[in-house]
């Protein structure tokens, strides 16, 4: 039988009400990536993750275990697990984390500091005050749970006296953009994607790239926040060639996510007509800007010959031309 969607939305749903994020995740866990940039404590311009870096360990390992209770006698508990989970925390066993996956998102959001610094951008960060955005009760329409923890996001901003933002994914910048101003009186924080801070700051290249790149964009970015032109800008300034094909910008196809977790078997199946798509351009290096695009199609071209990279790191190798910055993965 299929998997019950109301018992597994109710648990992330509950997690985000009793612990402030739909996945396990504690302060050490999602604030490591910092470690060692002596980055401020708040200030009235910070780097805003929102978690979705760190939560896609966690999503993938769930991805895989619900992958496999799909279909099974094994969805009949899942009633009773949501029962449990509001007194134990029962769903960090379903999404034990891989330490080597952690460390390559880790990465990827150091390269975004990085990146930031070197473009000359003043910046803090907030640390283990930042809370997850809400993306995906929102998305799922979870509207009072969903409410009820912006009012939380809110208040940590006005806390520490934050007016910009600087967001790393498509999600958060659509929940604080544009979805955060509807729903909660008075917020009136200023935010960008770091694609738009870095293309606007002029920074120059350091160490060229080459070779061609097709970019995968993101439909929360592409359709919702317009963000387009800003990755392709960057892209080009760092040396690639780019290539397109006709299933980009706002026209762009789904990666599969964020259903992974509610239906893996179809989010799969996405994935790979989204990899077939890209391959069409003729090229074998895709850049995602996404977290949750990133790791749908990374695992949809595992052994095919195509590579998808975060675009934060090609952007690191040209813009901060330093080893630190450099991670394959």
């Amino acid at each position: 039988m299929p998997l019950p969607i109301g018992d597994v939305i109710g648990i992330l749903a509950d997690n985000l009400r009793l612990r402030k994020s739909v996945m396990p995740l504690t302060k050490r866990r999602a604030t490591r990536w910092a470690k060692g940039l002596s980055l401020p404590m708040g200030g009235e311009t910070v780097l805003y993750t929102g978690h979705m870096y760190q939560l896609m360990v966690s999503i993938a390992a769930l991805e895989s275990r619900m992958a496999g209770m799909e279909d099974s006698w094994l969805t009949r508990t899942m009633g009773f697990g949501r029962k449990v989970n509001r007194f134990i925390n029962t769903s960090r066993f379903m999404a034990w984390p891989s330490s080597g996956m952690q460390r390559s998102f880790d990465t990827r959001l150091r390269n975004i500091a990085l990146l930031l610094r070197a473009a000359g951008v003043d910046f803090g960060y907030l640390y283990g005050d930042e809370l997850y955005a809400g993306a995906l009760v929102c998305d799922q329409g979870m509207d009072d749970v969903f409410r009820a923890h912006a009012r939380k996001v809110q208040a940590v901003l006005e806390k520490h006296g934050v007016k910009r933002v600087i967001t790393v994914d498509p999600h958060t910048t659509d929940m604080l953009r544009t979805v955060y101003p509807k729903v909660l009186e008075g917020f009136g924080v200023e935010v960008k994607s770091y694609l738009e801070v870095l293309a606007q700051s002029g920074m120059e290249c350091r160490a060229p790239l080459d070779g061609d790149v097709v970019v995968h964009d993101s439909c929360v970015y592409a359709r919702y926040e317009n963000v387009v032109d800003e990755p392709r800008q960057l892209l080009a300034k760092a040396g690639v060639t780019l290539r397109e094909q006709e299933d980009s910008g706002k026209a762009t196809q789904c990666c599969g996510g964020p259903i992974e977790s509610l239906f893996p078997s179809k989010a799969k199946e996405i994935a790979k007509t989204r990899i077939s798509q890209l391959e069409k351009s003729g090229c074998k290096n895709v850049a995602a800007m996404c977290p949750i695009c990133l790791l749908n199609l990374k695992n949809a071209a595992n052994g095919n010959g195509v590579g998808v990279r975060d675009i934060s790191e090609y952007l690191a190798e040209a813009y901060c031309g330093n080893g630190e910055a450099q991670e394959r993965h």
